[in-house]
């Protein structure tokens, strides 16, 4: 695991003079799940910054970040996945070596193929990480994704957070 002192200067002096934000909701939300694993519809949304090779990228030149997301469908082979990350901060080459490190779709369906879970959602969701300016995306994007799950009746959802 990388260490403060791993990353650059430039992004020391960014990190040391950010207002990171606190968020604590008392109690922290959950649910519980109501059946078993093999009967949960499940999804993956990940801030990887992943799309379709159809899809635009995820603007990195956006100074408070891309706050849209992409869908990705289910029966995409995720080696044709483009990548649009804004941050220099992480090391891209295991993203680029396999996409699963961050969206572990073909894991997922292996674990449905053995019926360890249910049947995978018909989409899934990427955001792009290292956004700063948040209340676009706590606002308005990632309550869309949210109804959108529960409109396709996704039981549980991994979020592969970059």
């Amino acid at each position: 695991m990388a260490s403060y002192d791993d990353l650059s200067t430039v992004t020391r002096a960014f990190m040391k003079r950010f207002p990171f934000a606190r968020h604590r909701i008392d109690p922290v939300p959950r649910a519980r799940l109501e059946k078993p694993l093999a009967q949960c519809r499940f999804a993956l949304v990940t801030t990887s910054g992943l799309h379709t090779p159809e899809q635009k990228d995820f603007d990195y030149r956006k100074a408070l970040g891309d706050t849209s997301f992409r869908e990705i469908p289910n029966n995409i082979d995720i080696s044709t996945l483009g990548e649009s990350h804004r941050s220099p901060s992480w090391d891209h080459r295991g993203l680029a070596a396999d996409r699963n490190l961050a969206f572990p779709l073909d894991r997922f369906r292996e674990l449905e193929a053995r019926g360890s879970i249910g049947p995978l959602n018909h989409r899934h969701f990427s955001f792009m990480g290292s956004i700063i300016g948040v209340k676009p995306l706590v606002g308005k994007t990632a309550p869309e994704v949210a109804r959108m799950l529960a409109e396709d009746k996704v039981d549980a959802v991994l979020l592969t957070p970059v």
